[in-house]
């Protein structure tokens, strides 16, 4: 099965080429968080429209304040795409399970405190076999530009448990976009923004 992951976009997801495989991820933060606009949401839904993937995948993350209430308010966020908060969805044998919270940033979207994270992050299913999520576990593809890890402790902790996990892709951390093996795990930073530019998306055959 082919993964295509991308993150951070932040409206900037016209510069990509016409991406296509088996599934495409979106681990969030897809909006401008200083100026939020639905109008980015409805971009991005057209964009998702045009990309060739048997399943679209996408949580949100801390600039996504239009996918937040969007979502808390009941209505459909994406017509082209599946967005997941604390849910999993099984497809092609691998169960994914998606979440957009985040540690630290308590003015922007999906801040948890730590008691709220630990009970969010327990309920990510035992046999996941990909996780998405918008933060890093702590200390993997986490560093900003300052050198210091930014990922949440409580999600590595709970990363160790999960006895199925084949991949973890998250995003977040501009500055670590990458990749990096942890036993049987593949971890993913695909965070694309680049100054005013985007990498190219990582692809994975799992």
């Amino acid at each position: 099965m082919r993964l295509v992951i991308v993150s951070d976009t932040h409206t900037r997801h016209q510069q990509l080429d016409a991406l296509h495989g088996d599934v495409l991820l979106h681990c969030g933060d897809m909006c401008n968080g200083f100026e939020p606009d639905a109008r980015d949401l409805e971009s991005i839904d057209r964009w998702f429209a045009r990309q060739e993937f048997e399943l679209i995948l996408c949580t949100g993350g801390n600039h996504d304040f239009v996918i937040e209430e969007r979502a808390e308010r009941g209505a459909t966020v994406f017509q082209n795409a599946t967005y997941l908060a604390g849910e999993t969805i099984e497809f092609g044998g691998l169960k994914f399970f998606a979440a957009p919270w985040i540690p630290k940033l308590e003015s922007w979207a999906y801040f948890c405190d730590e008691a709220e994270l630990e009970e969010k992050w327990n309920e990510i299913p035992d046999n996941t076999s990909v996780l998405i999520t918008h933060t890093p576990p702590f200390g993997i593809l986490d560093r900003n530009r300052l050198d210091k890890q930014q990922g949440c402790p409580l999600l590595r902790t709970r990363i160790k448990e999960l006895a199925s996990l084949q991949l973890h892709a998250f995003g977040h951390i501009h500055e670590s976009h990458g990749r990096k093996q942890v036993g049987n795990v593949q971890f993913i930073n695909a965070a694309l923004q680049t100054g005013k530019l985007l990498r190219d998306p990582i692809v994975v055959d799992l």
